[in-house]
């Protein structure tokens, strides 16, 4: 049930005012980054102050102002948009605390303008989450895409322009084949809002559906499917912290996120099913977590390693969608959260690595676990998540994983999933070998990062284990919010 409520907009609105601020006071770093850090808590209090609400039934819901008929923008709180909601907004906690650190361990530049960047993209990262139709999906997606270039191009180098370039090159193409999707939609059905159980049965044939979802996929290039992938690796030029961003906070949740809210809200299950659209996702899933997790092998740079993992985990999200069963769909949702905070905690311990030695690739990372035990333990921990092993939250997700496959009758997905376990091993434990077990080629006398990025990225590790003791645990709920989307709204 909808209540007017101008919450989901509040918790939009907090970055943005801080971003605001941001630049007013961006020649005083102390009261500049001050507003950051005030910002974070603030947003992630109101979004788990409609936490409450939608577990009575009742929706926060926003109708700003109508555009046309049928189309207008607007913002509701459901179960679903919580999941995506506090996974950004509690990261943003880590990261802004984190960034603090790592950017004066690094003497960055442009600091004003890249803390003003990270709040319009946390703020847009909401909007998409809390978009009630397409329309206001798609405004608050293409704000997220152009508020983290200049993020992306940070450093002002060659290399980093050309990351730029190639990361609009396919983002914003992927916006036309996303807007066109939304326009083929309203001129179907008349609207844009999104619906339980879908807004688009019985306006178009089988073909035209099936080329419409297609479109959408490709307008969702955030969520790096293969082929569309390859903007991600090159992003990793960028500040650690940015990599952080891309990968765990909100640029990538906010493709696989749309997908799930197309498949769910747009098309409904029945029609996915018929059409056998959850088949076609599920193969391309399916085949982008196995080519990323080879990819993986063969890189020697660490963050270029941890973004083709990133790939092929954010496809663990969409097999699960693609697999329209309950325990598939449980397993979609939850890795939302559980992945962005085993990956933060990954690039985290990257980050701190660069910072405090200069090594980016893992060949040169002999024995640096004697000398920065605290981070490599914080690493492991994430590594051994997303390898599915406890005690860490990620093999929550791949037993679920497991039964959703097995509930659809489709054990060829079941292989999938054992056999990309395999290949995260075999990508992950060589990195843990050579930090703890080898001996270094020369004594630097390296030790633990700055306070400002060593607590982040141990509290990110650390939740990361009490995510998989208590995945009910009050704070978070996250098996429950997603119990309440598949009781509620998703399954027919």
């Amino acid at each position: 049930m909808d209540q007017p409520s101008l919450v989901p907009v509040l918790a939009i609105c907090i970055p943005a005012v801080a971003a605001a601020l941001i630049l007013i006071f961006r020649n005083h770093p102390t009261i500049r980054e001050g507003w950051t850090i005030l910002a974070s808590f603030a947003t992630l209090a109101c979004v788990l102050s409609m936490l409450p609400l939608v577990f009575s039934g009742t929706e926060p819901y926003a109708a700003l102002f109508p555009i046309l008929p049928g189309l207008s923008i607007s913002f509701r709180a459901d179960a679903f948009a919580l999941i995506f909601a506090l996974t950004s907004s509690s990261l943003w906690v880590m990261n802004s605390f984190y960034s603090i650190g790592y950017l004066q361990a690094h003497h960055g530049k442009n600091l004003a303008r890249y803390f003003f960047c990270f709040s319009v993209a946390i703020s847009a990262a909401l909007g998409v989450a809390f978009s009630a139709d397409l329309l206001t999906m798609f405004i608050c997606y293409e704000i997220l895409t152009l508020s983290t270039y200049p993020l992306v191009v940070h450093s002002e180098t060659e290399e980093a322009r050309m990351a730029g370039r190639k990361y609009l090159a396919y983002l914003l193409t992927a916006g036309i084949f996303f807007l066109l999707a939304v326009l083929i939609t309203y001129y179907l059905t008349g609207g844009t809002a999104f619906a339980p159980g879908g807004i688009l049965t019985g306006h178009g044939s089988a073909l035209l559906m099936t080329i419409l979802f297609i479109t959408f996929l490709i307008g969702f290039a955030k969520a790096a499917w293969i082929p569309l992938h390859a903007w991600l690796p090159s992003a990793m030029v960028a500040p650690t912290p940015v990599s952080a961003l891309l990968h765990a906070v909100a640029v990538v949740k906010a493709g696989v996120f749309g997908i799930a809210r197309i498949v769910f809200y747009v098309f409904g299950i029945d029609m996915v099913s018929a059409l056998g659209l959850g088949l076609l996702l599920a193969s391309i899933a399916s085949f982008t977590i196995i080519v990323a997790s080879m990819m993986a092998l063969s890189q020697d740079n660490l963050k270029k390693r941890l973004a083709y993992s990133t790939i092929s985990q954010l496809s663990y999200i969409l097999l699960g969608v693609a697999l329209l069963t309950p325990s598939g769909i449980i397993a979609a949702l939850i890795h939302i959260p559980f992945h962005a905070f085993m990956k933060i905690t990954l690039f985290f311990a990257a980050g701190a690595i660069i910072v405090m030695t200069g090594i980016e690739n893992i060949s040169e990372m002999k024995g640096i676990g004697r000398r920065m035990p605290i981070t490599m333990l914080m690493f492991a921990i994430g590594a051994i998540g997303v390898c599915g092993l406890p005690p860490v939250c990620g093999i929550i997700t791949k037993w679920y994983l497991a039964l959703g496959a097995i509930e659809a009758g489709q054990l060829v997905f079941l292989a999938v999933i054992l056999s990309s376990s395999i290949l995260n091993v075999l990508y992950f434990f060589p990195i843990i070998s050579t930090a703890f077990f080898e001996k270094p080629d020369v004594d630097t006398g390296v030790h633990e990062a700055p306070l400002f990025m060593l607590i982040p990225l141990t509290i990110t590790g650390i939740c990361s284990v009490l995510l998989f003791l208590f995945p009910d645990w009050p704070f978070l709920t996250l098996v429950t919010i997603a119990e309440s989307v598949i009781t509620g709204s998703v399954l027919p």
